[in-house]
């Protein structure tokens, strides 16, 4: 048959040749093929996403979809060329169009964000850690499409599976006394540094202390409102609460001593840094967009209070789309007229890790992280470190976890800025994430 079609060429000239060969996807040529290597990876770990088998130069686009646990579709699309042979890598060829540009291995990942029929500014973020992965469908469509119009034809398909628990690692739930939360602990014997992990919403999050778990560090998991029989709302905090968390993790059979660190995010970083400035148990604390001072409720240890630094809702702004900008309520550090809000860091014995966005409009993270260098400073203290990324917003969480400039805040129930740009941010948290991990590790060796 084949020689059949050969000498028929021969006579009928380069017509038919042409037409023969005008498509590799309908000749004799393999299909066009997506792949991800490995398919299956931690949450913080790099995939390569390459094609092959296209035409020469053709264009395409690459699209991801992920459904979370609640239902919600989340997607994010790139414009690639082929090179000579019908090959795409996103580890070297550039975006050059779609929901990010440029090189960017990890971009499909980093610009998820909200599909067009789900409500905006949603954030996604993983609520169970240790049953099933987020699974990315990847598809590679003929021709440019921005997400806003439907794509081409689908040329190929591949899948994704990020997973937020290494093999081996345990969750422990905890009701230990008055303490609540998730206990993450490492395949093996031990012993391991401990780290307890708070942010600021309400309610439990497990993605990151299952992370650090999968990275060696037996983490808890700890919710201080919102969660159980915890306050459902912020109140005043009682430190004993955090200690009670402390001694727990301190004393258990799989941790490293004699200290453990806290690294917290917004509120739970201000948390961190009173854990590390008052709790012995506490010899490293890592505070990512925290404030210096005790905000939004009082806290109370032993005789001892702080007041809680309010937030000055007339300073609130709000765009003609709706959107709140809250980053004047706490004002700046060199306008508080009293510092009985301030936690006295310069007591602690222990370490501090700061780091920050300089493009966080949630509030001033830098200007905070600046003024506690410069207390920490002016009392001779030299326990500390100072990460400042440019470009980076507010909510830095481990990498290629999907940037958000504006999120719903799940106190106020309405979009809020958080600030940044998103390949910046992107690569802050890639850098950031190493960083924190070697803090942690040296201090708590």
């Amino acid at each position: 048959m084949l020689r059949s079609i050969f000498s028929r060429s021969l006579v009928l000239g380069p017509r038919l040749y042409t037409r023969l060969t005008v498509s590799r996807h309908e000749s004799f040529a393999a299909p066009p093929n997506l792949r991800v290597t490995p398919p299956k990876s931690l949450a913080d770990e790099m995939v390569r996403i390459r094609a092959s088998g296209l035409e020469p130069r053709e264009e395409v686009t690459v699209q991801a979809l992920l459904v979370d646990e609640a239902g919600r579709f989340f997607s994010s699309c790139a414009q690639y060329r082929a090179d000579i042979q019908g090959i795409i890598d996103l580890a070297t060829d550039p975006s050059r169009g779609g929901h990010y540009t440029g090189i960017e291995p990890m971009g499909l990942f980093w610009s998820l964000h909200p599909a067009k029929m789900e409500i905006p500014y949603q954030r996604l973020q993983k609520k169970e850690v240790t049953k099933n992965p987020f699974i990315a469908e990847l598809t590679l469509h003929h021709g440019y499409t921005d997400g806003d119009r439907l794509p081409g034809r689908v040329l190929a398909r591949a899948r994704a599976e990020r997973w937020f628990v290494a093999p081996g690692v345990r969750r422990i739930r905890l009701r230990e006394g008055r303490v609540r939360g998730s206990l993450f602990l490492p395949p093996g014997d031990g012993p391991f540094p401990g780290v307890i992990d708070l942010f600021g919403d309400g309610g439990l999050l497990e993605y990151r202390a299952s992370l650090l778990a999968s990275r060696g560090f037996a983490s808890l998991a700890l919710p201080y409102f919102g969660f159980e029989d915890l306050p459902q709302i912020m109140t005043d905090f009682h430190l004993e609460y955090f200690e009670e968390a402390a001694i727990f993790l301190q004393h258990h059979p799989k941790v490293k001593g004699p200290g453990i660190g806290v690294l917290g995010t917004a509120k739970g970083a201000d948390l961190a840094l009173s854990m590390v400035t008052f709790l012995p148990q506490v010899v490293a604390a890592v505070s990512i967009s925290g404030c210096i001072a005790n905000t939004t409720a009082d806290l109370h240890y032993k005789d001892m209070t702080i007041p809680g630094m309010r937030h000055n809702m007339d300073r609130v702004t709000i765009s003609e789309t709706g959107i709140f900008d809250v980053s004047e309520t706490l004002g700046n550090p060199s306008d508080w007229d009293s510092e009985e809000s301030i936690i006295p860091i310069e007591e602690a014995e222990g370490h501090f890790l700061f780091v920050v966005g300089e493009g966080d409009r949630y509030w001033k993270s830098d200007l905070f992280a600046e003024a506690a260098v410069k207390r920490l400073t002016k009392y001779g203290k030299s326990n500390f470190e100072y990460l400042s990324y440019p470009g980076a917003g507010h909510r830095i969480d481990p990498p290629w976890s999907p940037f958000c400039f504006v999120a719903l805040d799940q106190t106020l129930g309405v979009p809020v800025l958080e600030g940044g740009e998103a390949r910046a941010h992107a690569h802050s948290q890639v850098d950031a994430w190493a960083k924190i991990q070697d803090f942690l590790r040296f201090h708590l060796k």
